[in-house]
């Protein structure tokens, strides 16, 4: 009986005596009480053992394929964890004035970046210590700057929010951008234990003459999403061109990034960094801008614009007739390209955005005006290229035509000129615009018939106008030359020989932009030949050695005889002997020139154009000059080109 049973052991409660001296009646009613356990069998040791053999081969053969046959996805995998890749961004491409002067600079910058799925992986108080940290540190910053900037306190729920609204859209965040230096100093020491956080060193824009350059160079921005899916080579937080040649020449200036890789500790603080690939600089441009003359066009317009009530527009262009090439382009007002490359606030955009006067648009190629009579010398071409007139006949200007409607003849539409100038022929007419010569070639009077709305456009479109230029910037509007077919599709009236006549003198519903008119005037002073615009010249590497020297474009020629083009090249020197340019005759040198006065609106205002070259026997400089609702041109725009024309002659 001794061998059968087992007394069950308690923790609790000690054996009483009874239990000590067990009959087999009192074994049984101990067994149906559950007081005595039976013995384990065999069976079941056996079964337990067998299960715990076949566990452990399981686990070997589990083993083995994870370290062999997985073992290299794996080690890849641990080393992920442990190594952090990062992109060093390329510094840009630098550009340069004809001169080799650099026009802009890369400064120093630094960016806080936090990688969001590391820096949430924090415990909430480790977050918090990183978030204060930071806040005192910019604090500091902004103090030691000379800055009063907001509260610690305020700081601190700034940045908080930042990170919460980045978490689960973005993969990585600039929460700080252009850091003070003293800041960024400090930073450096502590960023390692951070984990999710680093200190980007980049390169900052900085573009060193002013508004002046600003519609021309442009400026860069952060990448936007539709960029960056759209865009290879780029990244989360990268600077692109936004406008100007920084956008036209993205592909060249960008550069190529580089990397760094980084060793961390299982908590995501760094240890070492382990290799670096150095980033490669974007390659540079050459452009044909002449950086002083830039100003100094910059400087006349400003100060022109300043003595002229009501006005505060206008721009200024210098071509280089023998190739197209841009010596000066000057929009005001303008704007600091600088405030994008340090990264303007919501409220500064707006403010420019939403600036009545525009700031943003390029008036020398995407603003659209009536040309007034600076259109006069390019009529007088067609109209001698299709035989309308002998130049030297001359017609008699009583200051007005006069011309009988032939539906109602007690209708009588009078068309005015300025002054009654008595027999002119074409020279004359250039010389001191006269409207009544250009109505008569143009529309036809009398026994002359005129080019009529339909050559005027052929001819028109010859020399550039109603068409893109092709320069190397981006917003370059059309212009408009008006004719029939747009009256007609536009819902307007039907085209009348009155809309000829106004055609004729650059009135109407023409429009050009002052580049066109540049370029056009460009192939009036060479002999017929219009180039495309061009600012970049050459591209080069950051060693500055030529990668690449652009040849100028032509766009077409052998339009007009020559010989009438020297003509005309005669009546814009008159202009300047005794004409409404004759300012221009104390010039060092030679010069020609036309000058408009442009109505627009119903109020009586008109702008102030001048188109000219110099010297008129070989032109080195072709210069457009306007003022938006600037008065007359000989009183406000020829002064602008005359101080441009002495500073360049006498250099």
């Amino acid at each position: 009986m001794g061998k059968k049973y087992f007394v069950k052991h308690r923790l609790s409660e000690s054996i009483e005596a009874e239990e000590i001296f067990l009959d087999a009646e009192a074994v049984r009613s101990m067994e149906e009480k559950g007081k005595l356990e039976k013995p384990i069998k065999r069976r079941n040791f056996i079964g337990l053992f067998a299960f715990i053999v076949f566990s452990f081969i399981i686990l070997f053969f589990r083993t083995g394929y994870l370290q062999i046959t997985r073992g290299e996805y794996y080690w890849n995998l641990s080393q992920g964890n442990r190594l952090k890749i990062y992109s060093t961004t390329a510094p840009r491409g630098i550009i340069y004035d004809r001169n080799g002067q650099s026009l802009l600079y890369n400064i120093p910058s630094f960016d806080l970046v936090v990688s969001l799925a590391d820096f949430f992986d924090n415990p909430l108080e480790t977050r918090e210590e990183i978030i204060t940290r930071l806040a005192e540190i910019i604090k500091e910053g902004q103090s030691a700057a000379g800055e009063s900037g907001e509260s610690v306190s305020v700081a601190k729920d700034d940045l908080r929010q930042k990170l919460e609204e980045a978490r689960g859209n973005l993969s990585q965040l600039i929460l700080v951008k252009s850091m003070e230096r003293d800041a960024a100093l400090i930073l450096e020491t502590l960023i390692d234990d951070w984990p999710g956080v680093r200190l980007d060193k980049n390169a900052q824009r900085q573009y060193a003459f002013g508004g002046y350059f600003s519609h021309i160079l442009g400026y860069t921005g952060e990448i936007g999403q539709d960029d960056l899916e759209n865009k290879e080579g780029y990244f989360l937080g990268d600077r692109i061109g936004k406008d100007g040649l920084e956008r036209q020449y993205e592909n060249v200036l960008k550069g190529e990034a580089g990397q760094k890789q980084i060793e961390v500790d299982y908590l995501g603080k760094t240890r070492k960094l382990l290799a670096v690939k150095q980033p490669r600089p974007g390659n540079g441009l050459v452009l044909s801008i002449d950086k002083d003359l830039q100003e100094i066009a910059g400087q006349a317009l400003e100060k022109m614009i300043k003595s002229i009530k009501g006005a505060s527009k206008g721009a200024v262009i210098a071509v280089n007739p023998k190739d197209g090439g841009i010596m000066a382009m000057v929009s005001l007002p303008s704007f600091d390209n600088n405030v994008f490359a340090q990264g303007i606030s919501e409220e500064e955009l707006s403010n420019l955005e939403n600036d009545p006067a525009h700031p943003f648009l390029n008036r020398a190629i995407a603003g659209q005006y009536p040309s007034g009579s600076i259109v006069k010398p390019l009529i007088a071409a067609a109209a001698l290229q299709e035989n309308i007139i002998n130049p030297r006949r001359r017609i008699n200007c009583p200051g007005i035509i006069s011309v009988v409607s032939k539906y109602y003849p007690e209708i009588v539409y009078n068309f005015p000129d300025w002054k009654a100038h008595g027999p002119t022929d074409m020279i004359d007419a250039i010389a001191q615009s006269c409207n009544v010569y250009f109505y008569t070639i143009g529309g036809g009077y009398q026994d002359i018939q005129g080019l009529g709305g339909e050559r005027i456009k052929k001819y028109l479109e010859y020399f550039g106008l109603g068409q893109p230029t092709g320069i190397d910037l981006p917003h370059e509007e059309n212009g408009l030359i008006p004719d029939e077919n747009w009256r007609e599709s536009t819902g307007r009236s039907q085209w009348t020989l009155g809309d000829t006549y106004h055609l004729s003198i650059g009135q109407g519903d023409l429009l050009v932009t002052p580049l066109q008119m540049a370029m056009a005037m460009a192939a009036a002073a060479n002999g017929g030949i219009l180039y495309q615009p061009q600012l970049v010249d050459k591209i080069i590497d950051p060693n500055k050695k030529l990668i690449e020297d652009i040849s100028p474009s032509v766009v077409r020629e052998g339009f007009i005889r020559n010989d009438y083009l020297e003509i005309v090249q005669e009546g814009m020197r008159q202009a300047v002997v005794d004409g409404s340019s004759v300012a221009l005759s104390v010039l060092p040198v030679r010069a020609a020139g036309k000058t408009g006065t442009a109505q627009f609106g119903n109020e009586g205002k008109t702008h102030a154009w001048f188109a000219g070259y110099a010297p008129d026997d070989e032109p080195e400089i072709v210069l457009i000059v306007l003022l938006e609702g600037g008065g007359e041109g000989h009183a406000a725009a020829v002064p602008v080109a005359k101080e441009i024309l002495e500073w360049y002659f006498s250099k």
